[in-house]
């Protein structure tokens, strides 16, 4: 009988023979128009035609469009890649679906929420890939309506917690040495999933969440692989874009890499503007269990905020 090596509940099972399982389980919520907020959401496929995929590795996406759009009034666009320690949720699950209901009818932007394909069926870097697949199709002119006639393209801007904020900086990255290279106003980067080999002052312990990388990506170099570890990377302070939102919260193990990540922004020579803001007595990613709570709230305020800034 199989014995297990390593679990992290709610995330992933390891066994001794090499296989592996996620814990928790896909629910698809179908795209809607949202009674609460009448917001609407239909979902896409991705298949840009300079990226070769094979049919079952075509990728797709939901569209989201804030209620009373109007092609005459072009709307900011929000690309959001979702949390979930590269293993678990997607774009169509409830937990996505109603956070983006809610954002985007509190910012009034289009959103395109990325269904990158995850461990353990697809290792890293894949989800990294595909997220830069999605990028370059959602630039590339595609027939695809809301896109063409709801989004202002000099108005877009990146986001994701926990796993997704970590793919949103290092898409800002890759989009520096790119085509893409100016195209993106801002990042989100909500509760970043980061780490490092050599702990932080006060930081607590980061085992699980080690194993939890070495699980997701077995080939990576460790935990100062520049993809979880910004920091090492030399191309770090080339961001694609002009100001960054580093959110964290308190009571997250996490929240000291965020505040490093935001400290190293700061000191690095990169040509832009930092933002930090800490929910006092939150945990990871609070915002989508408890919506309606008073930090939430005001994490709502201060994404809306950041979006509709003038620049």
């Amino acid at each position: 009988m199989s014995r297990i090596t390593f679990e992290y509940p709610p995330f992933i099972r390891v066994y001794d023979d090499g296989r592996k399982e996620r814990l928790t389980d896909d629910v698809f919520v179908a795209p809607s128009v949202d009674p609460s907020t009448g917001v609407s959401s239909k979902d896409v496929k991705i298949k840009p035609g300079d990226v070769k995929l094979p049919p079952e590795s075509v990728l797709s996406a939901r569209l989201y469009l804030p209620k009373g759009a109007n092609p005459q009034y072009k709307l900011p666009l929000l690309i959001y890649f979702h949390g979930g320690g590269f293993c678990i949720d997607s774009a169509f699950c409830a937990t996505y679906h109603n956070f983006l209901n809610l954002l985007v009818e509190k910012a009034n932007v289009v959103a395109i929420s990325v269904n990158y394909r995850r461990a353990p069926e697809y290792s890293l870097p894949i989800a990294f890939q595909d997220s830069w697949t999605s990028l370059k199709w959602v630039f590339s002119n595609p027939k695809e309506e809301w896109l063409n006639n709801y989004v202002d393209f000099n108005r877009v801007f990146m986001g994701g917690d926990s796993a997704g904020a970590t793919i949103t900086h290092n898409m800002a990255v890759q989009a520096a040495h790119s085509e893409l290279n100016g195209k993106f106003n801002g990042i989100l980067v909500v509760h970043p999933y980061f780490l490092g080999v050599k702990p932080l002052d006060s930081e607590g312990d980061m085992d699980l969440l080690g194993k939890l990388w070495t699980t997701v990506y077995p080939t990576t170099s460790g935990l100062d692989d520049p993809l979880i570890n910004p920091v090492k990377d030399p191309n770090f302070k080339k961001l694609s874009c002009k100001k960054v939102l580093v959110c964290v919260a308190e009571k997250d193990v996490l929240v000291y890499r965020g505040k490093f990540y935001y400290e190293q922004l700061g000191k690095c020579g990169w040509n832009g503007v930092a933002e930090l803001a800490e929910a006092k007595g939150e945990n990871h990613v609070f915002f989508l269990s408890n919506p309606t709570c008073e930090n939430a709230v005001e994490f709502f305020k201060l994404v809306v905020a950041f979006i509709n800034a003038s620049e």
